[in-house]
């Protein structure tokens, strides 16, 4: 029965790739950027305007002979106009080309955001593990000091042994229950976190597993490989591309504009109280105009301006991002570098706790020891198992940590089996989309 319901971390994350809501909401946000390709290609395509009127007018003349006039005059006009930019300075052709690096940068930054929903997951997964086994430790430690309690009340009963005996084990099991109600609210809030990135809540959980498969073994190699391809970097990348377009498209409105329009009408009129007086009237132009902005108050030189600022905000923030990564890099390192030999250490620790405490039990048996050197005992025992489990757990996020630094944790790296989101998928859908109002699955 539990072997069917046990929950692997493979799967954990799986869960996560498909139903985590901050996941899910940046692929949509990506889904939108989308639209920005479409909606600067439509600078490239003629815009169509259809209009109508109808009106009625009545008038009323009076002349010196004391007869009056009345007419009453319908008119109806139908009129077709077809409007093409043949140049507005190259503002079309970069806004197309800074809509597909913007697409470009927002692929990088889900990536990012995909990386950092598995590091979350894995992290909150081996928590849960960690927490449970504390857990555990922490109710045998209870039942061992309540054994330890009901024996020095039994010696004291008897008179082999002093008051204050029973009070130690006492204040010590009451400060082990506290521990068990403090570890049991770590493991609540670790559930409620694994249920909130995964879309359910845990049930039995299997042992993590570490990847450092997805990352050199040496730490410069790392440095390279996390410098060359983390999505964090390239998304910089192109988002200083999207603001060196932006600079030409703020110098593309100092040039000149060249239109063409076609325009077609038809009105009829139609006079009420003249029956023999109506008509018809039929138009048709083709306009050329050109427009050469001379001065707009300055507003166009400060956009210039400040988009030259923002292009040099954007190299800025790619330094920034490039150190960010090493420094992540080397901290993950660090990380897991430190909890390689920690988890040595911790298994000597309490196996040589272990040993001393059974010595000390046995010591305590035939009057060597004092029932305060078996609590002093027991609780680094305690310690050491905890230290102990830790350790693997640090073992393992820290592993997934250098994996994310390096750019490398991805649901395709870690071989999940899911189905894969292609981003691709919904750009090809709606770049070329003259119309339409629902979206490519249907809303």
């Amino acid at each position: 029965m539990q072997a069917a319901s046990a929950e692997n971390l493979s799967n954990a994350l799986s869960l996560a790739y498909s139903n985590n809501p901050t996941l899910n909401a940046a692929r949509a946000g990506l889904r939108a950027t989308d639209e920005n390709v479409p909606q600067a290609l439509s600078g490239y395509r003629p815009t169509i305007t259809g209009s109508g009127s109808a009106a009625r007018t009545w008038s009323e003349s009076e002349y010196a002979t004391g007869i009056s006039r009345n007419n009453q005059v319908n008119t109806t006009s139908l009129g077709l106009q077809v409007q093409q930019i043949l140049y507005r300075g190259n503002r079309t052709k970069n806004g197309v080309k800074q809509a597909e690096a913007a697409i470009l940068a927002a692929r990088e930054s889900l990536k990012s955001t995909e990386q950092s929903v598995l590091l979350q997951v894995a992290t909150a997964y081996m928590d849960i593990l960690q927490n449970q086994a504390i857990l555990e430790l922490r109710k045998q430690n209870v039942a061992f000091l309540e054994e330890q309690a009901r024996s020095a009340k039994d010696r004291f009963a008897v008179g082999e042994t002093i008051n204050t005996d029973v009070n130690q084990a006492e204040a010590s099991l009451a400060a082990a229950i506290s521990l068990v109600h403090a570890a049991q609210a770590n493991l609540t809030a670790s559930q409620a976190t694994y249920e909130q990135l995964v879309g359910k809540k845990p049930t039995t959980l299997v042992a993590g597993y570490s990847v450092d498969n997805l990352f050199p073994k040496t730490l410069q190699p790392a440095l390279d490989m996390g410098l060359m391809k983390h999505p964090s970097i390239i998304a910089a990348k192109y988002n200083v591309d999207v603001a060196d377009l932006d600079v030409k498209i703020a110098e593309g409105a100092l040039l000149p504009t060249v239109t063409l329009t076609g325009a077609a009408s038809r009105s009829f009129s139609n006079n009420i109280n003249q029956s023999n007086v109506s008509g018809a009237t039929n138009s048709a132009s083709i306009t050329g105009a050109l427009s050469i902005p001379l001065y707009s108050g300055g507003a166009n030189h400060s956009k210039v301006r400040a988009a030259k600022e923002s292009l040099g905000q954007a190299r800025i923030q790619l330094d920034l991002a490039r150190a960010q990564i090493r420094a992540g890099i080397m901290s993950a390192w660090a990380s897991l570098q430190a909890s390689i030999p920690s988890i040595t250490a911790a298994q000597a620790q309490v196996k040589a706790a272990r040993l001393a405490t059974q010595g000390v039990i046995e010591e305590q048996k035939v009057g060597q020891r004092t029932l305060l050197d078996v609590l002093d005992s027991q609780e680094t025992l305690i310690t050491a198992r905890i230290s102990l489990v830790q350790a693997q757990r640090d073992r393992i996020v820290a592993s997934f940590a250098m994996a994310s630094a390096t750019g490398n944790l991805s649901a395709e790296n870690l071989k999940l089996k899911v189905q894969r989101y292609d981003p691709t998928q919904h750009y090809n859908a709606v770049r070329d989309k003259w119309v339409g109002l629902r979206t490519p699955d249907g809303r």
